[in-house]
């Protein structure tokens, strides 16, 4: 499959292949880039994406794409499953690669082992114990930062440590000033730093990240852009709320024991009762805790949650168990999986989109518990994309016959994966999130 970009800056070039042999499907994946590149073929960035069932072949991989594309950074991961183009590769082996050709725009590839150890109380510096220059420096944060691309472990790299201290290291540095490029736009320059947890494997040791000739298998690996590039997030939720907006009146770690007063189990049940066959039908799929970014907040809407699964319940103590540590008077609303308002949430925000030009390439990160696991048709979130961004026939177009008008082919190049957690910004923050889809759009500035 090959997806190609026209741009008078930025050329981006996305393969993908399903070959059994992971050398075979690295030189057809490459070849497909370097074809959407031409005629300058060396890549100024690559971003690799392998599903587990490559894992051992990861950095001959790598060779192969900075051999084939003179790729001067690449940073990449394992997965449970690649997307490339239209298509996402559940359940079967496939190497996806995103590259870039990007003239005037500095590129700065680092290891999180690079960054300087971090506290729950920031960096070491600075009236209350933080300093952004040491995480700006290894992070590659300048005043001109445009994105960071961010691949982790989850069982070697604390982000619930580390997201925080590198959104505060972004901001301060950056300062969020308005990009003069942007004026009139109405999407605002944030900078983000998007990515994804690494899934190929759900134990320590089984993932293997990439970053240029370094094969790792623990840590974190980014690229962070800066300079004559444009990069725009979207982050779109896959959750359904019920019951109404609670606060949280009484935790210890990730036990949840009152909400508004009440055993949380109770107010729990409670919501089931009221819920319709249908509702409930919809709990199989999990049940899940939407914790208020921000609590202070008169009405809730569904950008406004970050997801946690529900793990388990203390019927002892009418208490219930959430994968994250809470506090007592943050405001939480329950949550079930639901492919309806999955897709509605996409369409609208990719219908916002359209509203600017077509991008570059898309690199796409999407919760393993979407695909085939949430849709009842396998591609919804790639061919999303590629419907979004296909060419528009005009009337005489349509008018004439013979071949039909390219479809949905003919779209934005898109690579990404499968995570197993999604890392995207809310505001001025970042979060691993659950449930959702992320996408990095890469368009040009004059």
């Amino acid at each position: 499959m090959q997806q190609t970009a026209a741009t008078t800056q930025i050329r981006v070039g996305t393969g993908v292949s399903g070959h059994l042999d992971a050398a075979m499907a690295a030189e057809y994946a490459v070849g497909r880039c370097a074809e959407a590149l031409a005629p300058h073929t060396k890549a100024d960035m690559a971003v690799i994406f392998i599903s587990a069932h490559h894992a051992d072949a990861a950095g001959a991989i790598a060779h192969i794409v900075r051999k084939k594309l003179d790729a001067s950074v690449i940073i990449g991961c394992t997965a449970e499953a690649v997307i490339g183009g239209e298509i996402e590769m559940e359940n079967s082996p496939g190497v996806s690669i995103f590259a870039a050709s990007l003239p005037g725009v500095a590129l700065h590839a680092f290891g999180t082992d690079a960054l300087p150890a971090v506290r729950d109380q920031g960096v070491a510096g600075g009236a209350d114990g933080f300093d952004p220059g040491p995480i700006a420096a290894a992070a590659g944060f300048t005043r001109d930062h445009r994105a960071t691309i961010l691949l982790a472990d989850q069982f070697s790299v604390p982000l619930n440590t580390l997201l925080p201290n590198l959104a505060r290291a972004r901001n301060e540095i950056t300062g969020h000033q308005p990009d003069p490029h942007y004026a009139g736009s109405l999407l605002r320059r944030t900078s983000p730093i998007i990515g994804g947890i690494a899934s190929g494997s759900n134990k320590p040791g089984g993932n293997v990240l990439l970053l240029n000739d370094r094969v790792m298998r623990s840590g974190g690996v980014g690229l962070s852009l800066s300079g004559k590039v444009r990069v725009d997030s979207l982050v779109s939720q896959g959750c359904r709320p019920i019951g109404p907006t609670l606060v949280v009146t009484g935790c210890k770690g990730q036990m949840l024991s009152q909400l508004g007063g009440r055993p949380a189990l109770e107010a729990l049940e409670e919501i089931l009762d009221s819920l319709g066959p249908a509702m409930r039908d919809r709990l199989r799929r999990g049940l899940f805790i939407g914790r208020a970014i921000n609590e202070y907040k008169d009405r809730f809407g569904r950008d406004d949650f970050l997801m946690r699964n529900v793990i388990g319940v203390d019927k002892e103590h009418k208490a219930i168990a959430v994968a994250d540590l809470l506090r007592v008077g943050q405001t939480i609303q329950f949550h079930v999986r639901d492919a309806v308002t999955a897709s509605e949430d996409l369409s609208l925000l990719l219908d916002a989109q359209k509203l600017h030009e077509t991008p570059a390439g898309v690199l796409l990160f999407t919760c393993n518990g979407r695909g085939t696991r949430l849709f009842d048709r396998p591609h919804h979130d790639a061919a999303a994309f590629a419907r979004a961004f296909a060419p528009v026939a005009t009337a005489e177009e349509r008018a004439k016959g013979g071949a039909p008008f390219p479809g949905p082919s003919g779209g934005v190049p898109l690579a990404g994966f499968f995570c197993g957690g999604e890392i995207g910004p809310v505001g001025d923050q970042v979060f691993v999130h659950g449930q959702t889809t992320c996408a990095a759009l890469f368009r040009s500035m004059p």
